[in-house]
């Protein structure tokens, strides 16, 4: 038996043969061309046929995927439109004389080289589109017909990446788990994994690719693990800890529109974590009481443009109407770091992590936060939206954000414009001055958002992204919970309420600890919501009052985990 690490992409066991997923090798010939229109034709007519495919495969995905998933192949059709990349190909046939599949596939490289060089995990993830659809036009010109893979039993799918094109031809219903060599939590098999409820792990390195198919394999999308060849006690192991867990999900997803109340009454709010309008839907039907986390980001990336005011209240306004009088906390642009704008010709950072994101951004650009709060003041109009800054650090940015939204709502209504009245305003709490001042922070905001991701790698000094580090970024780490408890006490010593955004609030073994330390509103993923609700309803605030207490002695993020699952015996199969 061998256990290799990786990174938990989507949680849960899968246990059963691997199958290595292989791409067909695309060999790239280079030669000179003496007819340059006709080899002008052959490239326009692989393009059209490109495109054709690309729409059917979309519609496929919208299918079996649902829209988030689809429009990952409406991005990859605006790329077999963009002027950059088929001007350059052309200049290589005509000047060079080049034939179109080199032509073709030296521009797609380069394209893809320069996205992998960006500090942005986001952008570095897409880099394996635009060769999606290089090899897509290049199959086409090379003559080859590439078949979908042929499963015929439940396997779990082995592979250095996957792309988009790769995954949508799976068979989903024999596709058991994931397990990739390369990738990140942002690759595409990530977010697929996610979206289809399949456990998955990523960036468990080169050792992958060297498993034969029909080996039995374990993946475990919990703790980041493929375990290979496991004995007899490990199978058995996995396999009860997958039906219980299994067991537990679908009487979660039974009672998921009912409160999460605990046994000793005390009830909290469980809203969700969204990125666009879909999401919206997707969060009502698995119980959310809310959003406790709208990302705004949908709107700026993957297009040319800023979004105008105009478009921005239409977006916000549609999720609003999905909710009803249901609170939607919508966190301003929070652009920098993992993300970028390819539109917004920004200065190289040496760490952008510790660099111009943020509330950092939005101030120093005043173009990218004025409409965007414009647009939240106008679409909160009858609903209840909350604005909540992110990477907040100092006091003076909080007020300079707020000064901000004070001169658009007497903006608006200079112009007779309708403006929300009285909408809150709070902050991320994930940088750890906003944690160690949070008693000063409470007199000046209506609530916070404690974003456990980023709040645990800059506590910790550790990148999450990072393969190399995942014993040591842990959200359990005691010196974040330490943080998390001093947030929540000074927020209730002066009447504000406290939500928490990052993974931590859908983690079962993290939950009875946030209930232990006050925590009022428990925002994730819309998928782990049924779970956490039915967990919360297990536990009394009386035992995790005395949980978190212990926690908080401990040493490690091991033995907070380890104390846990001792006290509340249930949690294991989580």
């Amino acid at each position: 038996m061998k256990t290799i690490r990786g990174i938990g992409a989507s949680p849960g066991i899968a246990i059963g043969p691997a199958y290595r997923f292989q791409r067909v090798d695309l060999h790239v010939d280079t030669h000179s061309v003496h007819d340059v229109d006709a080899e002008f034709v052959r490239f326009f007519q692989a393009l059209e046929l490109a495109e054709g495919q690309l729409r059917l495969v979309h519609e496929k995905a919208r299918r079996e995927a649902g829209a988030e998933q689809a429009a990952i192949f409406e991005a990859q059709l605006e790329m077999l439109r963009d002027p950059e990349l088929l001007g350059e190909t052309q200049a290589a046939i005509r000047d060079q004389r080049l034939n179109a599949e080199a032509a073709w596939w030296n521009t797609v490289e380069r394209f893809a080289a320069i996205l992998e060089e960006m500090e942005s995990e986001y952008f570095r993830a897409r880099a394996a589109d635009i060769r999606d659809v290089g090899r897509r036009v290049l199959r086409i010109l090379k003559g080859i017909t590439e078949e979908p893979v042929q499963l015929t039993e439940p396997v779990v799918i082995l592979a250095q990446d996957l792309s988009p094109s790769d995954t949508v031809g799976l068979d989903k219903s024999l596709v058991l788990g994931f397990c990739t060599a390369g990738g990140g939590e942002t690759s595409h098999t990530a977010i697929l994994a996610r979206s289809l409820g399949l456990p998955a792990v990523v960036a468990a390195g080169p050792e992958v690719l060297q498993i034969p198919s029909g080996t039995h394999v374990i993946v475990d999308g919990v703790d980041g693990l493929l375990i290979v060849e496991p004995d007899e006690q490990a199978k058995v192991a996995f396999v009860q800890r997958r039906e219980a867990l299994t067991r537990l999900r679908e009487q979660a997803f039974a009672h998921c529109k009912e409160p999460a109340v605990t046994v000793d009454g005390h009830r909290v709010e469980v809203v969700a974590n969204i990125g666009n309008v879909q999401g919206a839907f997707t969060a009502v039907e698995h119980g959310a009481e809310g959003v406790g986390l709208l990302r705004t980001e949908f709107l700026y990336l993957e297009r040319s443009t800023l979004p105008n005011e105009e478009e921005q209240y239409q977006a916000y306004r549609a999720i609003l109407e999905v909710f009803g009088q249901q609170p939607v906390v919508l966190r301003t642009l929070d652009i920098g770091g993992d993300k970028e704008l390819a539109y917004m010709e920004l200065p190289k950072e040496q760490n952008p992590f510790l660099g111009v994101r943020g509330i950092r951004l939005c101030l120093a650009h005043p173009e990218l936060f004025y409409p965007q709060i414009r647009a939240a003041l106008r679409a909160g109009v009858g609903y209840n939206l909350k604005l909540m800054f992110p990477m907040i650090a100092t006091l003076d940015e909080v007020r300079a954000a707020k000064r901000i939204v004070e001169a658009c709502r007497e903006e608006l209504c200079r112009e007779g414009k309708p403006v929300a009245d009285n909408i809150e305003v709070g902050i991320m709490v994930e940088v750890p001055s906003a944690a160690v001042m949070a008693e000063h922070f409470a007199r000046e905001v209506d609530f916070f958002s404690i974003g456990t991701n980023d709040l645990t790698q800059y506590t910790l000094a550790a990148d999450r992204a990072n393969a190399q580090l995942s014993d040591l970024i842990s959200a359990f780490s005691p010196a974040v919970l330490i943080l998390i408890d001093q947030v929540i006490q000074a927020a209730h010593r002066h009447g504000k309420w406290v939500g928490l955004c990052g993974e931590l609030a859908g983690e079962p073994l993290g939950i009875p600890i946030l209930l232990g330390l006050g925590l009022d509103e428990f925002s994730m993923n819309p998928s782990a919501i049924p779970l956490a609700k039915q967990i919360i309803r297990s536990l009394s605030m009386t035992q995790c009052q005395e949980l978190a207490r212990e926690v908080l002695s401990l040493e490690s993020a091991q033995a907070v985990k380890e104390r846990v699952r001792e006290r509340l015996p249930f949690l294991r199969l989580s």
